[in-house]
């Protein structure tokens, strides 16, 4: 898993079990490949590149995983037990609306540098039946983590699901760290650890009011966000205000707060769920600042906000790419259509056999 957050590459190595309709996982193995600053730069602005040049990193991230799971295989010893690789890639291009999306990372190159079969491309299928193609990790919230019923992934975006009794509600609340990430820059770090710069700042009520009022956030689900919305649209609202860091990082924060507040809201409306348990992951569940405001705004609402084991915090989502490659392997369906809003919903992404026969 490559996520728009830009800090690696997650692999993990899940031994999946399902009996009799019920699943469960056990994480054997988990790293993350930081990617060197340059790598990441160029991931960053592979939407601008020209179709020859996006192809050839196409190519060159897809060698790159196949490489990054032959070293993760042989650091923990893993040979000849890795029966299958679910690849989700890094998101480049996503635009539902228009009926495509994009994620780098040739599944046919990670077939063949590891030797072993892949499963990638998993959101295209839905996109072509007429979805989002996100959010896709809901069939292994449903399927993995039916204990909860409230679940918030806080990545480059941050997206909400509501496990229902009698439905299943999901989509992208607004981007997180990828912003946070390039306001933190502006004073010299890669990330704001923790979010103690953003404790020290002061809201800016003006600049809130603002981002609140994108147009985004009035749209009804099933929606989704592209990483140009964090990049294009909002940083350069907040840079025009020109802030002092630390007010920027506390202003962005309380508005990824409140629109998780507002998105629980819209969910209720539409299926009765009264209060509940918010399992909270990805790298933003490590912002205890962002989790303070986080629980400070689902309170009022009845929902208590947990933070699990870090393991599953920074893991969740490669977890679920690879039940979702098993779910693929055995044909049965891997993206529900009452979250994406497709006609159907679908057995998605595209096989490699790498393994010689």
């Amino acid at each position: 898993m490559s996520g728009s957050s830009l800090d690696g590459l997650d692999i993990v190595l899940a031994e999946l079990d399902e009996s009799r309709g019920k699943w469960s996982y056990i994480i054997k193995a988990s790293h993350n490949y930081a990617y060197d600053t340059e790598f990441a730069q160029r991931l960053g602005t592979a939407a601008s590149l020209p179709a020859y040049e996006y192809l050839l990193l196409h190519s060159e991230f897809g060698k790159f995983c196949g490489e990054k799971v032959n070293e993760f295989i042989d650091t923990y010893q893993l040979h000849h037990q890795v029966q299958l690789i679910a690849s989700h890639g890094h998101t480049v291009f996503h635009a539902p609306q228009l009926g495509t999306t994009s994620q780098l990372g040739d599944g046919a190159t990670i077939a063949a540098t590891t030797g072993i079969n892949v499963v990638s491309d998993l959101r295209a299928l839905d996109v072509a039946l007429g979805g989002q193609g996100a959010p896709i990790v809901p069939m292994g919230e449903k399927l993995l983590l039916s204990g909860y019923n409230w679940f918030l992934n806080i990545g480059g975006i941050a997206n909400i699901s509501l496990n229902n009794a009698s439905d299943y509600k999901a989509f992208d609340v607004c981007a997180a760290n990828r912003v946070l990430n390039l306001l933190a820059q502006q004073a010299g770090k890669s990330f704001d650890e923790g979010g103690q710069l953003a404790a020290t700042g002061t809201v800016h009520t003006g600049l809130l009011t603002q981002l609140n009022a994108l147009p985004y956030y009035q749209q009804p689900a099933p929606k989704s966000l592209a990483n140009q919305f964090g990049t294009d649209e909002v940083y350069p609202l907040i840079a025009s205000f020109q802030l002092p860091v630390a007010d920027a990082l506390a202003t962005y924060i309380q508005h990824i707060a409140q629109q998780v507040a507002y998105a629980v809201n819209a969910v209720k409306a539409q299926v009765a769920q009264d209060g509940g348990t918010m399992l909270v992951t990805g790298g933003g569940a490590l912002n205890t600042f962002l989790v303070k405001q986080l629980t400070n705004a689902l309170q009022p609402l009845g929902i208590t906000v947990e933070v699990p084991e870090e393991q599953l915090v920074q893991y969740k989502e490669a977890l679920i790419m690879a039940l979702l490659g098993i779910l693929r392997w055995r044909e049965e369906n891997t993206v529900l259509n009452s979250v994406t809003g497709a006609r159907r919903s679908s057995i998605g992404g595209a096989v490699w056999i790498g393994q010689e026969f």
